[in-house]
């Protein structure tokens, strides 16, 4: 009767050890439960129509008017992974991670860091009234003293790679991880970012409209508690 106790005692801390985080879908394929659109020019003109649509089961944003999509809920410590494509034309997107204060910049941006999807230009930082460090800052942003998160400062962070996104109207897998204050990026497999000492850990997450119509097919979170692979800022 006594090893019946024990293992008893013991088998729910082993259950608990192995326990593999869930992963969740921010996108449900039939409607934008769980997001709200935040779009200028919709606050004078009603008859403008929201750029963000479910259409075949994808989300897609149209482009304009200009404006962002953002969770309702606020997320730490996680991987997030998008696949999207420009189903026309090369064009501008973005998806924002650490997003808080909304029409911080220009009256339309929220405060926040944009991981870049231009087209070419995939995976570039962008800094949004928040701010973030990467290997090489000088080469990759450009003298320190015109640094900064506003304005005409020197905001972007040029990714590591080229080639790594797929023609026009082929799907790429983006990966966003963020852990604590550091956040990693891959496209299509390729390490295309890695970047520490983030001014935020936490916030909610934006697709953008930037001119541009872009297909949406997968918007997935999972919680993680480190980076994979090296650090950011040591390497190790």
């Amino acid at each position: 009767m006594k090893k019946l106790i024990l293992l008893t005692i013991i088998l729910p801390s082993i259950l608990s050890f192995t326990h593999q985080p869930k992963s969740i879908s921010l996108f449900n394929g039939k409607d934008l439960t769980g997001w709200h659109a935040d779009v200028p020019a919709m606050d004078t003109n009603t008859s403008i129509k929201s750029p963000f649509i479910i259409r075949n089961g994808l989300l897609v944003s149209m482009g304009t008017p200009g404006g962002h999509l953002i969770t309702n809920a606020i997320y730490e410590n996680y991987k997030l992974q998008v696949e999207y494509r420009f189903a026309g034309v090369p064009g501008n997107c973005g998806v924002l991670v650490h997003a808080s204060t909304p029409r911080a910049l220009y009256q339309m941006f929220p405060k926040s860091i944009e991981v870049q999807m231009m087209t070419q230009n995939a995976g570039d930082f962008w800094c949004i009234e928040e701010d973030i460090s990467v290997p090489e800052m000088e080469k990759r942003r450009g003298p320190k003293e015109e640094w900064g998160v506003n304005g005409n400062k020197k905001r972007r962070i040029l990714n590591l790679t080229d080639g790594s996104e797929k023609p026009v109207g082929e799907w790429n897998t983006m990966i966003i991880e963020c852990v604590k204050n550091s956040i990693k990026v891959w496209v299509n497999g390729d390490l295309v970012n890695c970047g520490f000492n983030c001014t935020a850990a936490k916030g909610q997450i934006a697709l953008q409209a930037e001119g541009s119509e872009v297909e949406f097919r997968k918007v997935e979170l999972t919680p993680i508690v480190k980076l994979s692979g090296a650090d950011c800022d040591t390497g190790k």
